[in-house]
């Protein structure tokens, strides 16, 4: 059985075929020699109308094809995999630094590149990666819900850059669901069940900024008391997301793109690069784009970054989803309780801006799930400040962070309200809160509110 289960194997591996590309044949026989020693088929073609003629012929596992040749470049190979559909993984060779054209590969479809001289670690890399890469559509598109428009475009990319490991910018206001969206890139990619480290660049200080990313040696610097890996190290074969990352300090971002661009990293007190192979996927809430205008991001790095750009629709532009999204919320926060909405405390949260998105309707749904009484939501437990034409402006944005102050601010203005209405007795407020007095009294000792001249009355 064994015997068989090798034989099995290994005949799958020497089926894969790959199709390689370029006009040298001192580099078709270095990378055949490399690619026959891992199992697999290889097939040459020496310009691109011989690449084009054999994709038409057969079919194959991977195409890794050089950008320039005498008929052409390596973008019309990409191109026409692309616009005929077919099922072929294909990364191009490029010249060492020369990454606008690795990018313009990757935008138009490549799956990854490869920098002159080839590195045969990294081709390795690349090759696992690609013969390994999922068929179906997206596995986990359950997790991002909603049927408006506006998500089934976001779903529909995430299902096709998944495929690709080129990097990936994410935008969207706090709380659209930025690193839930990350997650399913690397959940239906090729680089599912390995390490996904993610890292909120504003929450670094400055002075260990290098040391995180890249690691150090032991020695390197004062508290440095024994060598340890960084983040790229970390996410070595995985994704490397980069969260917030229009606030990385612009000396920062020099390093950063040296290291995806050349794939290697140097920790703080070493003598010699290390390569790493790392997806990046980076997020912000930010307009990166103006952030590069005015000259707090470096444009060549936000170039490198946004090579397929996905932006994450806020709440309030998909309303029809808002019920199904609260149903599913109140699920998961209620557990083995029996909890519904009104009808009015549905159509109150369609109506609402929620500047805040998925994040602060979380929140509203989980305070009124404490406010309500007999099991049942309604419109006056989810403590909604009406924004005028539902439109919030910049002003009322501001005002609304941090989110967990002004939710508590509102909660408080609610409590006060109704004790100035009882003249402060709390079961009375209490009870017009549709609260328990154990609650009421629980809220009160939280957000700081005492009874007038610590006047108290009956338990």
């Amino acid at each position: 059985m064994e015997m068989a289960k090798s034989m099995a194997n290994s005949h799958q591996a020497k089926s894969a075929t790959v199709l390689l590309v370029d006009d040298e044949p001192d580099i078709l026989e270095l990378l055949e020699l490399a690619l026959r020693k891992m199992g697999l088929e290889v097939d040459r073609a020496g310009n691109v109308r011989e690449a084009l003629a054999k994709l038409v012929a057969r079919r194959y596992d991977l195409c890794l094809t050089d950008m320039r040749m005498p008929d052409g470049d390596g973008l019309q190979v990409v191109q026409h995999i692309t616009q005929h559909n077919l099922d072929v993984p294909v990364a191009v060779i490029t010249a060492h630094g020369n990454m606008e054209n690795a990018v313009t590969a990757l935008k138009a479809g490549a799956f990854d590149y490869l920098a002159k001289p080839v590195s045969l670690d990294q081709l390795r890399a690349l090759v696992k990666s690609a013969l390994s890469l999922p068929q179906a559509g997206l596995s986990g598109d359950k997790m991002l819900l909603g049927h408006s428009l506006a998500m089934q475009k976001v779903r529909d990319l995430i299902g096709r850059v998944a495929r690709s490991q080129a990097p990936v910018h994410i935008s969207g206001e706090s709380g659209s669901g930025k690193e839930l969206a990350a997650r399913l890139i690397v959940q239906s990619g090729a680089r599912q069940g390995q390490p996904f480290i993610a890292v909120n660049c504003g929450a670094i200080p400055g002075n260990l900024m290098e040391s995180e990313f890249f690691g150090c040696k032991k020695g390197a610097f004062t508290g440095a008391d024994k060598e340890r890996d960084g983040f790229f190290q970390a996410a070595h074969g995985g994704t490397l997301f980069l969260d917030e990352v229009a606030d990385l300090p612009l000396d920062m971002q020099v390093k950063l793109l040296r290291a995806i661009q050349e794939k290697r990293v140097r920790k703080i007190g070493a003598t010699g690069e290390e390569e790493v192979d790392v997806r990046i996927i980076s997020a912000t809430h930010h307009d990166l784009a103006e952030r590069v205008r005015q000259g707090q991001f470096r444009q060549d790095l936000y170039y490198r970054l946004n090579v397929i750009p996905i932006q994450m629709p806020a709440l309030r532009e998909m309303r029809e989803d808002i019920p199904e999204i609260a149903q599913r919320i109140l699920e998961r926060l209620r557990g083995d309780a029996e909890a519904i909405f009104s009808e009015s405390a549905l159509r109150a949260l369609q109506g609402y801006s929620f500047p805040g998105n998925v994040r602060e309707l979380e929140n509203i749904i989980e305070r009124a799930l404490a406010l309500c009484s007999e099991g049942t939501i309604k419109e006056q437990d989810l403590l909604l400040v009406p924004v005028e034409h539902n439109q919030p402006d910049s002003a009322a944005l501001s005002s609304k962070y941090p989110l967990p102050k002004y939710l508590d601010h509102i909660e408080r203005q609610a409590l006060l309200e109704a004790l100035e209405q009882t003249g402060f007795n709390r079961t009375a407020a209490a009870k017009l809160l549709g609260l328990t007095f154990r609650t009421m009294r629980y809220r009160m000792e939280r957000l700081g509110i005492k009874g007038t001249n610590g006047a108290d009355d009956a338990d």
